[in-house]
């Protein structure tokens, strides 16, 4: 049945039934997930489900779980698609914008503060003490996004036992994410069942898919993603930095399956061996700013641009130089995202329903589940001891701590913040200020 948009005076209804929000409400939730949006993919998944799903109720379980299972199926930061879709889900096209958009600006701009810092100065002390608190309440709020889409991903036999092969696929065997996937849905279309759960929503706020409105959104998104880079080639030339920046990033963002530390090999090795744009010591500093401050890890990318620019900001001054390129990373990064989300999501939609479409796409749920599981235990392992090296056996690859490196300091905070979010029901805001207020103690005062 085709959807409608509600007659004048008629309250159009969310994705879940209830009342759909306002362009306000999506702006102020919107806001609050982005500066909540740290320790990665798996804690930003948790913060828009708290919000979306279990705060606001303006998404049911059954379509967040939909959306995010067709953002795990694109290139680029699946966290900001999926913030993405929840915004066009309660805000139309526009609520899409201003939810994606929101999700990254918190980030992109603290990106910039630290890499001038670290351009200018050399010395991100300060931020770093802040972040160290940080980092053990998103170990809480890590945990908690497991436990909450595991009991709704895992009811089935087939569904735990792709969760386990989706984690075991990754962790162990280093099988690329594409593969995971594919297996996955295959599993899912041979001996999945589908719920059926899809039929029963209506939704007035989003339109229906249409042919002429997809060509319109792919048409308008190309010549937004290309305006920036033709705008440089132009007003300063084709061979620009600013040019090079937009050609290598733009090419990153449709091939990044799996996640930004998928590319960074990659990306290290072009950044740094062939155009020389920092140093191998950066790149790695980079990466650390960027799993600290709030955003996609893919940010990183900002900071590769920043220092690019600033090492060669002709004809403009350094920080000018080094602000424009890191706004250009950026912007050839995300654009790419909306483009992806705002013409697919509404074929997404007219699919719901599509028994063979949900069979697929429940055990993609569920391999999603394995998927958090492994960058929850990476994230855990690295952030509880400073030593770690990878061990093989075989085909068998396994991230191995220094049990002697454990940082107790780090860990005592860690459990503070599980007993702040199981204990004391304490939510993500209170969390990470109570963690980054312990950390700067930590950090600052003599022990």
């Amino acid at each position: 049945m085709r959807r409608t948009t509600p007659p004048p005076g008629t309250a159009a209804t969310a994705a879940n039934g209830s009342t759909a929000p306002s362009l306000g409400e999506v702006t102020r939730v919107s806001l609050k997930v982005g500066l909540l949006s740290f320790g990665g993919p798996a804690a930003q998944i948790s913060v828009m489900h708290q919000e979306f799903v279990e705060n606001r109720k303006w998404l049911s379980e059954d379509r967040f779980l939909h959306a995010l299972n067709y953002c795990m199926l694109l290139p680029g930061p699946e966290a900001q698609q999926l913030a993405t879709y929840c915004g066009w889900l309660s805000g139309r096209t526009l609520g899409g914008l201003i939810a994606g958009l929101l999700f990254v600006l918190p980030g992109a701009i603290a990106m910039a503060v630290v890499s001038y810092i670290y351009a200018a100065y050399g010395d991100t002390s300060l931020m770093a003490a802040v972040f160290y608190g940080v980092k053990a309440g998103v170990l809480a709020i890590v945990l908690q996004a497991l436990l909450r889409i595991g009991g709704k991903a895992l009811k089935t036999r087939l569904a735990w036992f792709i969760c386990a092969g989706s984690f075991s696929a990754l962790f162990f065997f280093s099988v690329p994410f594409p593969l995971v996937i594919a297996g996955a849905a295959l599993l899912g279309l041979a001996f999945g069942t589908a719920s059926g759960s899809g039929l029963a929503e209506t939704d007035t706020r989003t339109r229906p898919a249409s042919l002429s409105r997809t060509v319109k959104t792919l048409l308008a998104g190309l010549a937004v993603w290309g305006a920036p880079p033709l705008v440089a080639a132009v007003l300063l030339s084709p061979g620009s930095l600013l040019v090079d920046v937009a050609e290598f990033f733009s090419l990153l963002a449709v091939v990044s399956f799996g996640g930004a530390y998928a590319l960074l090999s990659y990306m290290a090795q072009v950044a740094v061996e062939t155009k020389s744009w920092l140093g191998a010591g950066a790149m790695l500093d980079g990466l650390g700013l960027a799993e600290t401050t709030p955003g996609p890890l893919i940010l990183v990318t900002q900071f590769v641009g920043f220092l690019a620019g600033w090492r060669d900001p002709a004809p403009f001054q350094p920080l000018t130089g080094a602000l424009l390129a890191a706004a250009m990373t950026t912007w050839v990064t995300f654009a790419p995202s909306f483009l992806f989300v705002l013409a697919g999501a509404p074929w997404m939609e007219r699919l719901r329903g599509n028994r063979r479409l949900e069979k697929a796409l429940s055990a993609i749920t569920a391999a999603v589940a394995g998927t958090i599981l492994n960058l929850a235990l990476w994230f855990a392992l690295n952030v509880l001891f400073t030593q770690t090296r990878t061990v093989s056996y075989g085909p068998v690859t396994v991230l191995q701590p220094d049990i002697t490196s454990l940082d107790p300091v780090l860990a005592a905070m860690a459990l503070v913040a599980a007993l702040l979010v199981f204990a004391a029901k304490r939510g993500i805001a209170t969390v990470l200020a109570v963690t980054a207020a312990l950390g700067l103690l930590a950090k600052f005062l003599p022990v």
